[in-house]
Protein backbone atom coordinates (compact mmCIF):
# COMPACT_ATOMS: atom_id res chain seq x y z
CA UNK A 1 0.00 0.00 0.00
CA UNK A 2 1.85 3.43 -1.31
CA UNK A 3 2.09 6.26 1.73
CA UNK A 4 -0.77 9.00 1.34
CA UNK A 5 0.75 12.25 -0.41
CA UNK A 6 2.04 14.98 1.98
CA UNK A 7 0.35 18.00 2.87
CA UNK A 8 1.98 21.15 1.34
CA UNK A 9 3.85 22.82 4.68
CA UNK A 10 1.72 25.89 4.64
CA UNK A 11 -1.53 23.85 4.46
CA UNK A 12 -0.26 21.13 7.35
CA UNK A 13 0.94 24.20 9.29
CA UNK A 14 -2.69 25.94 9.00
CA UNK A 15 -4.60 23.28 9.83
CA UNK A 16 -2.05 22.08 12.90
CA UNK A 17 -2.81 25.77 14.23
CA UNK A 18 -6.98 24.78 13.81
CA UNK A 19 -6.31 21.57 15.95
CA UNK A 20 -4.58 23.45 18.12
CA UNK A 21 -6.93 26.12 18.47
CA UNK A 22 -9.73 23.62 18.78
CA UNK A 23 -8.16 21.66 21.75
CA UNK A 24 -8.15 25.10 23.14
CA UNK A 25 -11.55 25.74 22.74
CA UNK A 26 -12.51 22.38 24.32
CA UNK A 27 -10.97 23.36 27.45
CA UNK A 28 -12.13 26.76 27.31
CA UNK A 29 -15.40 25.29 27.27
CA UNK A 30 -14.84 22.54 29.73
CA UNK A 31 -14.18 25.52 32.22
CA UNK A 32 -17.46 27.31 31.14
CA UNK A 33 -19.27 24.33 31.66
CA UNK A 34 -17.94 24.12 35.10
CA UNK A 35 -18.65 27.36 36.35
CA UNK A 36 -22.34 26.51 35.18
CA UNK A 37 -22.79 22.91 37.63
CA UNK A 38 -20.94 20.02 35.50
CA UNK A 39 -17.68 18.66 37.14
CA UNK A 40 -14.48 16.80 36.41
CA UNK A 41 -15.82 13.27 35.90
CA UNK A 42 -18.98 14.41 33.92
CA UNK A 43 -17.06 16.16 31.51
CA UNK A 44 -14.45 13.82 30.65
CA UNK A 45 -16.87 11.03 30.72
CA UNK A 46 -19.02 12.65 28.13
CA UNK A 47 -16.03 13.98 26.23
CA UNK A 48 -14.46 10.40 25.98
CA UNK A 49 -17.47 9.35 25.05
CA UNK A 50 -18.44 11.21 21.96
CA UNK A 51 -14.84 10.76 21.12
CA UNK A 52 -15.21 7.19 21.13
CA UNK A 53 -18.00 7.21 19.12
CA UNK A 54 -16.67 9.83 16.41
CA UNK A 55 -13.87 6.94 16.05
CA UNK A 56 -15.82 4.04 15.81
CA UNK A 57 -17.91 5.58 13.37
CA UNK A 58 -14.75 5.91 11.10
CA UNK A 59 -13.85 2.21 11.86
CA UNK A 60 -17.14 1.33 10.70
CA UNK A 61 -16.71 3.03 7.65
CA UNK A 62 -13.73 1.70 6.84
CA UNK A 63 -14.35 -1.68 7.27
CA UNK A 64 -12.00 -2.48 10.29
CA UNK A 65 -12.55 -5.20 11.95
CA UNK A 66 -12.42 -4.64 16.05
CA UNK A 67 -9.98 -6.99 17.17
CA UNK A 68 -7.33 -6.91 19.15
CA UNK A 69 -5.00 -9.90 20.07
CA UNK A 70 -5.20 -10.42 24.28
CA UNK A 71 -1.68 -9.34 25.26
CA UNK A 72 -2.14 -5.91 23.02
CA UNK A 73 -5.64 -5.16 24.68
CA UNK A 74 -4.29 -5.35 28.30
CA UNK A 75 -1.70 -3.19 27.23
CA UNK A 76 -3.79 -1.00 25.73
CA UNK A 77 -6.22 -0.75 28.65
CA UNK A 78 -3.02 0.12 30.84
CA UNK A 79 -2.51 3.16 28.49
CA UNK A 80 -5.74 4.02 28.96
CA UNK A 81 -5.96 4.45 32.30
CA UNK A 82 -2.55 6.85 32.17
CA UNK A 83 -4.40 8.83 29.42
CA UNK A 84 -7.62 8.44 31.80
CA UNK A 85 -5.54 10.37 34.82
CA UNK A 86 -4.08 12.69 32.33
CA UNK A 87 -7.57 13.33 31.42
CA UNK A 88 -8.78 13.88 34.99
CA UNK A 89 -5.75 15.84 36.28
CA UNK A 90 -6.06 18.04 33.20
CA UNK A 91 -9.38 19.09 33.53
CA UNK A 92 -9.04 19.63 37.40
CA UNK A 93 -6.25 22.11 36.64
CA UNK A 94 -8.43 24.03 34.17
CA UNK A 95 -11.18 24.06 36.85
CA UNK A 96 -9.21 25.92 39.39
CA UNK A 97 -6.93 27.99 37.98
CA UNK A 98 -6.74 29.93 34.30
CA UNK A 99 -7.22 27.97 30.96
CA UNK A 100 -3.73 28.83 29.86
CA UNK A 101 -1.66 28.24 32.56
CA UNK A 102 -3.04 25.17 32.92
CA UNK A 103 -2.29 24.12 29.68
CA UNK A 104 1.23 25.66 29.63
CA UNK A 105 1.98 23.69 32.88
CA UNK A 106 0.13 20.71 31.24
CA UNK A 107 2.38 20.82 27.96
CA UNK A 108 5.87 20.26 29.70
CA UNK A 109 5.03 16.91 28.40
CA UNK A 110 7.41 17.35 25.56
CA UNK A 111 10.57 17.48 28.63
CA UNK A 112 8.82 14.75 30.96
CA UNK A 113 8.45 12.33 28.10
CA UNK A 114 12.61 13.05 26.97
CA UNK A 115 13.53 12.38 30.66
CA UNK A 116 11.18 9.47 30.95
CA UNK A 117 12.66 8.06 27.81
CA UNK A 118 16.33 8.67 29.05
CA UNK A 119 15.61 7.13 32.12
CA UNK A 120 14.29 3.91 30.51
CA UNK A 121 17.77 3.38 28.70
CA UNK A 122 16.73 5.64 26.31
CA UNK A 123 18.53 7.66 23.78
CA UNK A 124 20.43 10.60 26.17
CA UNK A 125 18.86 14.17 25.34
CA UNK A 126 20.63 16.47 23.04
CA UNK A 127 22.99 19.34 23.88
CA UNK A 128 19.91 21.43 22.68
CA UNK A 129 17.48 19.36 25.08
CA UNK A 130 20.01 20.00 28.00
CA UNK A 131 19.85 24.06 27.25
CA UNK A 132 16.02 24.15 26.10
CA UNK A 133 14.81 22.22 29.38
CA UNK A 134 15.97 24.86 32.31
CA UNK A 135 14.76 27.64 29.95
CA UNK A 136 11.39 26.25 30.00
CA UNK A 137 11.76 25.62 34.02
CA UNK A 138 12.20 29.10 34.06
CA UNK A 139 9.83 30.75 31.69
CA UNK A 140 7.27 28.34 33.61
CA UNK A 141 8.14 29.73 36.77
CA UNK A 142 7.24 33.19 35.87
CA UNK A 143 4.28 32.30 33.68
CA UNK A 144 2.71 30.54 37.07
CA UNK A 145 4.06 33.69 39.61
CA UNK A 146 6.35 31.48 41.57
CA UNK A 147 8.00 34.58 43.13
CA UNK A 148 4.59 36.61 43.72
CA UNK A 149 5.73 39.50 41.17
CA UNK A 150 2.73 39.45 38.70
CA UNK A 151 -0.11 41.95 39.71
CA UNK A 152 -2.77 40.83 37.48
CA UNK A 153 -6.43 43.37 37.36
CA UNK A 154 -8.42 43.47 40.25
CA UNK A 155 -10.37 40.03 41.18
CA UNK A 156 -8.78 38.59 38.54
CA UNK A 157 -6.27 36.93 40.78
CA UNK A 158 -6.03 32.79 41.98
CA UNK A 159 -5.76 32.25 45.75
CA UNK A 160 -2.57 31.27 46.14
CA UNK A 161 -3.97 27.45 47.75
CA UNK A 162 -6.08 27.06 44.52
CA UNK A 163 -2.82 27.80 42.36
CA UNK A 164 -0.51 25.45 43.62
CA UNK A 165 -3.09 22.68 43.74
CA UNK A 166 -4.33 23.06 40.09
CA UNK A 167 -0.02 23.61 39.05
CA UNK A 168 -0.12 20.51 40.70
CA UNK A 169 -3.39 18.87 38.64
CA UNK A 170 -2.00 20.05 35.41
CA UNK A 171 2.07 18.42 35.86
CA UNK A 172 0.62 15.45 37.14
CA UNK A 173 -1.26 15.35 34.38
CA UNK A 174 1.69 16.13 32.05
CA UNK A 175 4.17 13.25 33.84
CA UNK A 176 0.58 10.74 32.95
CA UNK A 177 0.73 11.65 29.28
CA UNK A 178 4.20 11.58 29.11
CA UNK A 179 4.44 7.81 30.18
CA UNK A 180 1.04 7.05 27.90
CA UNK A 181 2.89 8.33 24.92
CA UNK A 182 5.98 6.06 25.79
CA UNK A 183 4.63 3.27 26.35
CA UNK A 184 2.69 3.55 23.46
CA UNK A 185 5.43 4.24 20.92
CA UNK A 186 6.96 0.72 22.56
CA UNK A 187 3.88 -1.33 22.82
CA UNK A 188 1.03 -0.07 20.56
CA UNK A 189 2.86 0.84 17.62
CA UNK A 190 2.09 -1.52 14.83
CA UNK A 191 -1.74 -1.14 16.40
CA UNK A 192 -4.00 0.42 14.19
CA UNK A 193 -4.53 4.45 15.30
CA UNK A 194 -8.13 4.18 14.87
CA UNK A 195 -8.93 0.95 16.77
CA UNK A 196 -5.96 2.05 19.35
CA UNK A 197 -7.66 5.18 20.05
CA UNK A 198 -11.25 3.55 20.44
CA UNK A 199 -10.23 1.37 23.15
CA UNK A 200 -8.26 3.97 24.80
CA UNK A 201 -11.61 6.76 24.71
CA UNK A 202 -13.90 3.44 25.73
CA UNK A 203 -10.67 2.93 28.70
CA UNK A 204 -11.09 6.82 29.75
CA UNK A 205 -15.09 6.59 30.25
CA UNK A 206 -15.10 4.02 32.16
CA UNK A 207 -12.69 5.29 34.53
CA UNK A 208 -14.38 8.70 34.80
CA UNK A 209 -17.96 7.24 35.34
CA UNK A 210 -16.54 5.00 38.07
CA UNK A 211 -14.29 8.20 39.55
CA UNK A 212 -17.77 9.84 39.53
CA UNK A 213 -20.21 7.27 41.15
CA UNK A 214 -17.56 6.49 43.84
CA UNK A 215 -16.98 10.05 44.68
CA UNK A 216 -20.61 10.85 44.55
CA UNK A 217 -20.13 14.38 42.19
CA UNK A 218 -21.38 12.84 39.23
CA UNK A 219 -22.85 16.05 38.70
CA UNK A 220 -24.92 17.83 35.06
CA UNK A 221 -25.06 21.24 33.98
CA UNK A 222 -27.09 23.45 35.57
CA UNK A 223 -28.37 26.04 33.02
CA UNK A 224 -28.34 25.70 29.31
CA UNK A 225 -25.11 27.90 29.28
CA UNK A 226 -23.48 24.80 30.97
CA UNK A 227 -25.25 22.28 28.41
CA UNK A 228 -24.30 24.13 25.76
CA UNK A 229 -20.61 24.40 27.14
CA UNK A 230 -20.73 20.57 27.63
CA UNK A 231 -21.76 19.90 24.15
CA UNK A 232 -19.36 22.11 22.79
CA UNK A 233 -16.25 20.91 24.55
CA UNK A 234 -17.97 17.19 22.97
CA UNK A 235 -17.66 17.91 19.98
CA UNK A 236 -13.98 20.37 20.04
CA UNK A 237 -12.41 17.45 21.51
CA UNK A 238 -13.61 14.53 19.54
CA UNK A 239 -13.34 16.54 16.51
CA UNK A 240 -9.84 17.52 17.15
CA UNK A 241 -8.33 14.47 18.17
CA UNK A 242 -10.16 12.57 15.16
CA UNK A 243 -8.64 15.34 12.44
CA UNK A 244 -5.65 14.80 14.18
CA UNK A 245 -4.96 11.48 13.83
CA UNK A 246 -6.58 11.34 10.15
CA UNK A 247 -4.40 14.10 9.03
CA UNK A 248 -1.27 12.47 10.82
CA UNK A 249 0.02 10.31 8.20
CA UNK A 250 -0.29 13.07 5.38
CA UNK A 251 1.66 16.11 7.24
CA UNK A 252 5.04 15.22 5.99
CA UNK A 253 7.89 17.22 7.23
CA UNK A 254 5.74 19.77 9.37
CA UNK A 255 7.25 19.10 13.05
CA UNK A 256 3.87 18.45 15.00
CA UNK A 257 4.88 18.91 18.37
CA UNK A 258 6.36 22.60 17.95
CA UNK A 259 2.91 23.37 16.09
CA UNK A 260 0.64 22.05 18.86
CA UNK A 261 2.00 24.51 21.55
CA UNK A 262 0.04 27.36 19.96
CA UNK A 263 -2.50 25.48 22.56
CA UNK A 264 -1.81 27.53 25.06
CA UNK A 265 -1.28 31.07 23.26
CA UNK A 266 -4.68 30.37 21.66
CA UNK A 267 -6.33 29.49 25.17
CA UNK A 268 -5.15 32.40 26.92
CA UNK A 269 -7.18 34.81 24.11
CA UNK A 270 -10.22 32.37 23.89
CA UNK A 271 -9.79 32.38 28.15
CA UNK A 272 -9.68 36.29 28.29
CA UNK A 273 -12.66 36.73 25.37
CA UNK A 274 -14.75 33.95 26.80
CA UNK A 275 -14.10 34.03 30.34
CA UNK A 276 -12.63 37.22 31.17
CA UNK A 277 -9.32 35.41 32.88
CA UNK A 278 -6.34 38.01 32.74
CA UNK A 279 -3.29 37.16 33.72
CA UNK A 280 -0.12 39.85 34.23
CA UNK A 281 2.35 41.01 31.73
CA UNK A 282 5.03 39.15 33.02
CA UNK A 283 2.85 35.95 33.19
CA UNK A 284 2.26 36.32 29.88
CA UNK A 285 6.03 36.46 28.70
CA UNK A 286 7.09 33.71 30.71
CA UNK A 287 4.25 31.48 28.85
CA UNK A 288 6.40 32.95 25.64
CA UNK A 289 9.65 31.77 26.70
CA UNK A 290 7.94 28.17 28.00
CA UNK A 291 6.65 27.76 24.29
CA UNK A 292 9.85 28.90 23.06
CA UNK A 293 11.69 26.70 24.48
CA UNK A 294 9.37 23.92 23.87
CA UNK A 295 9.94 24.55 20.15
CA UNK A 296 13.61 24.35 20.59
CA UNK A 297 13.15 21.06 22.14
CA UNK A 298 11.20 19.40 19.61
CA UNK A 299 12.37 21.53 16.66
CA UNK A 300 16.33 20.24 16.70
CA UNK A 301 18.07 17.48 14.88
CA UNK A 302 16.97 14.25 15.30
Amino acid sequence: MSSPTPLPRWLGVSLLLLIAVSFASNHVAARLAFDHGANVATAVAVRSMGAALFVLALLAQAGVALRMSAPTLRRAVGIGLLVAIQSLCLYSAVARIPVALALLAFNTFPLMLGLISWAAGGERPSRRAFVAMPIALFGLAVALDVAGLARPPAGAATAPASMGVGVAFALGGAASFASALYLTTRWLGSTDGRLRTLVLMLVVTTVAIGAGALGGRFDWPADGIGWAALAALTVLYSSAITALFVLLPRLGAVNNAAVMNFEPIAALFLGWVVLDQHVATIQIAGALVVIGAIVMLTTGRR
